[in-house]
């Protein structure tokens, strides 16, 4: 710290005298010196005015040449997002064309629907939707969903190599604090059914280490079908509540590519509900291919008719 001596500055400097008496100054001479004074000034008060004005200007265009270049890279950044947004809806189609196809298969084919496994499932679908509705114990279930959430968050953040520095959860929201985001963890909330996941674990930790009778199978479906639909519910009534997740990486591509995950999480239920997982999962794959194929060729044929009836009508030469 900078220390001052107890002279205040003034040590070797000295005052006139008392009794020193000063030349006489003529009007004229005073007027002169006066004007000469007054001229300074205005002339220093210009030039601090004038200093003041450029910078403010200079400060001004800085501004307005930051906003411009802040405008631009937004407007990029949300045409690139609205072009995935655009590329994914196309893949959206086609996975929920082939669910709903292999559905319907296995359902009139294999007598899904009359299977255990699906009514263990449904029914406990249907129990998590009664109790939405109904509102029961709903500040704890809430309470539940958000933690699970930010539970979700903080795993993918430790995945991508994060650190998480703060975590809090309650029934007004929550938050983590992290050095790192990116789309995956914004929006892995959405569709991870963090619940499934965590009684799917404990399922396979309690067959592998135990002998667990053919009722446990029956008793796991139902679970999960409890716990699928308590995800989806409070997703679907989490999303319109503005979510800054979906903002960070513009709203329409985050809901296209929670549409097409959720879809993906369906998809996997489906195969593994089945007798043959591996085997399901090839054949929806092969089946996906061939209905994408099937739309490609579709749309590419209206577009050649369109062409050519807009052709026709004289509205392209």
């Amino acid at each position: 710290m900078a220390k001052r001596n107890g002279t205040n500055g003034l040590k070797g400097t000295k005052r006139p005298m008392g009794n020193q008496r000063r030349a006489k100054m003529s009007f004229v001479e005073a007027l002169s010196t006066m004007n000469r004074r007054a001229h300074d000034q205005a002339n220093r008060a210009n030039r601090k005015a004038g200093n003041r004005e450029l910078k403010s200007v200079r400060a001004a265009i800085a501004a307005s040449s930051m906003d411009e270049e802040e405008t631009q890279v937004e407007w990029m950044r949300r045409v690139v997002r609205w072009g995935l947004a655009a590329i994914l809806l196309p893949l959206c189609w086609v996975t929920m064309w082939t669910l709903l196809s292999r559905f319907s298969h296995a359902t009139l084919e294999k007598n899904f629907w009359q299977s255990a496994e699906f009514w263990y499932f449904a029914t406990g679908a249907l129990l998590m939707i009664g109790w939405f509705w109904s509102g029961l114990l709903q500040s704890f279930f809430l309470y539940l969903y958000v933690l699970g959430h930010e539970l979700t968050h903080a795993i993918f953040v430790l995945i991508f190599r994060g650190k998480v520095t703060d975590f809090h959860v309650s029934t007004e929201g929550g938050y983590i604090t992290t050095n790192k985001t990116n789309l995956v963890i914004a929006l892995s909330p959405y569709f991870v059914p963090f619940w499934s996941v965590v009684f799917a674990v404990i399922y396979g930790a309690l067959r592998y280490f135990a002998d667990l009778k053919p009722g446990w199978d029956l008793a796991f479906y139902a679970v999960m079908g409890l716990t699928w639909t308590f995800h989806m519910m409070w997703t679907l009534w989490m999303i319109p509540r503005d979510q800054p997740d979906l903002k960070e990486n513009g709203t329409l591509l985050s809901l296209v590519i929670i549409y097409l995950a959720n879809l993906l999480v369906l998809v996997g239920l489906l195969c593994v509900a089945e007798d043959a997982p591996l085997k399901n999962s090839r054949e929806f794959a092969m089946e996906w291919v061939r209905h994408a194929a099937t739309w490609s060729d579709m749309i590419w044929r209206w577009s050649v008719t369109m062409i050519s009836e807009l052709k026709a009508a004289g509205r392209f030469q």
